[in-house]
This record gives C-alpha cells, sequence and structure tokens, in this order.
C-alpha cells in the first residue's frame, strides 16, 4: 500500500470530518497526531472564509501550535469548560468505537478535553480500525503514571496480566516526561475481550494517572481508506 494513498485517506477523512460537523461560534477541542494536521488546517481554511468566530482549545503543545499556526483563536479550558466538539486521532478504534490513544504522549489532556466536550469526532486511517482493541496496536496500552510510583505499579500491571515497558525518551537519556511531568508506561495485554473492565481496574491502582483506553466517549469516527475514500462509524 503506497504512503500516498494513505495519506490521501487521512486528508480526506480529516476534512470531511470537519466540514460534516463544524458550526458558527463553535469551542472547539483541537486533539493530536497527523490527521489532525489535516483536521486543524481544514478548519482554519473554513474559518476564515465563512467568519465562522472559532474558538479552540489545545491538548497539547503540538495543537497549541497548530491553532498558532492556522489563524485560529486561542482559548483555555478555564475560560470555556464545555467544548461543542472534539477533533482527535486515535492509535487504535474497535468496532463498539472504543479507543486506544497515547502512541503520542498526551492521553491524560487529550481525555480531559474529550470528557468535557458534547461530541468526540475521530480521525484515522484504516489500518487504525479492527474489531478487537489490541490486534492492530501493538505497542500496549499507554498509561501515565506518577514518576515515584512507577516501578511498583509495573510490577502490579505485571500481575494483571501485562507486559510494561518504561517508555524512553527520543533525544535525551532517560524516560519520556509527558506534558504534565510524568512518565509513561506502555502495557501490552493482547486482545481485549473487555476493555472497560480492564481500564476500571488500571486505575484503581494509586500512582496512575490515566490510561489510553477511551471507553463509551466516542460519537463518530472518520476512516480514510486504501482508495482514498472515507468510510463514516457511528454507534
Amino acid at each position: 500500500m503506497s504512503e500516498d494513498l494513505v495519506e490521501l485517506g487521512k486528508k480526506n477523512a480529516a476534512i470531511k470530518a470537519v466540514e460534516e460537523n463544524i458550526k458558527k461560534d463553535m469551542i472547539v477541542g483541537i486533539g493530536s497526531g497527523s490527521t489532525v494536521v489535516y483536521a486543524v488546517k481544514r478548519l482554519g481554511e473554513i474559518n476564515k472564509e465563512n467568519t465562522l468566530n472559532i474558538k479552540c482549545i489545545p491538548s497539547s503543545f503540538q495543537a497549541y501550535q497548530l491553532i498558532i499556526q492556522n489563524d485560529l483563536q486561542l482559548v483555555s479550558l478555564e475560560m470555556y469548560p464545555n467544548i461543542d466538539i472534539d477533533f482527535d486521532g486515535a492509535d487504535e478504534v474497535d468496532k463498539d468505537l472504543n479507543l486506544i490513544k497515547g502512541g503520542g504522549g498526551c492521553l491524560v489532556q487529550e481525555k480531559i478535553i474529550a470528557s468535557n466536550s458534547k461530541q468526540l469526532i475521530i480521525i484515522v486511517d484504516f489500518r487504525k480500525k479492527s474489531d478487537t482493541l489490541g490486534t492492530n496496536w501493538k505497542r500496549g496500552i499507554p498509561i501515565e503514571v506518577i514518576p515515584m510510583a512507577y516501578f511498583p505499579i509495573m510490577e502490579k500491571l505485571k500481575k494483571l496480566g501485562g507486559k510494561p515497558i518504561l517508555r524512553m525518551a527520543q533525544s535525551k537519556s532517560g524516560p519520556l516526561i509527558s506534558d504534565n511531568g510524568n512518565f509513561i508506561i506502555d502495557v501490552n495485554f493482547g486482545g481485549l475481550s473487555n476493555p472497560s473492565e480492564l481500564n476500571m481496574k488500571l486505575l484503581n491502582i494509586p500512582g496512575i494517572v490515566d490510561t489510553g483506553l477511551f471507553i463509551d466517549i466516542t460519537s463518530k469516527v472518520y476512516v480514510g481508506l486504501e482508495d482514498g475514500k472515507v468510510l463514516t462509524l457511528t454507534k
């Protein structure tokens, strides 16, 4: 499969997601990842062409930069705690529209924005779609943890049947540090027959800030297909 076709599918999915859902005066959450780049670019164009008065809240430093670069109005969650719509990507989407997110390390802030949004719109390419979480995404569930607790948490994750790996930084020695100053552990549990149950078990471990499992929160998914067309998924 040509990378050009994959990118075309992602771009088309992002454009369709924005064009079908954006309205004047909306408060918009901006997620992270490669598909979001296309979405924010189109959002900036539509906002300028139609004077839509869109206000955007970032979920990461990448999102912050995208909002500024595309001449959109930057606001905060303190100013607008009730968000109309949130555009984001995902590492994997199952048949029930549950997600694995956090491959880029922004899962906690992304979940905060998503949980305060009336609609969460996910944009992915066809490689991210599966019947069961953990099938296509092999790098494990990202879990953000308080640094002092990472080692005992890893031991507890092993007892739950996971294979935890502390995520390391790419251009510095030591662990990757999240936007919140925490560590991220990637835990492979294999295919997840009951992601909701696993998520609750993980959240009950002291020191875990949040997980990359987004359960029963997605409104709609736009999937860029191999031929450049777009598949729309709803519950």
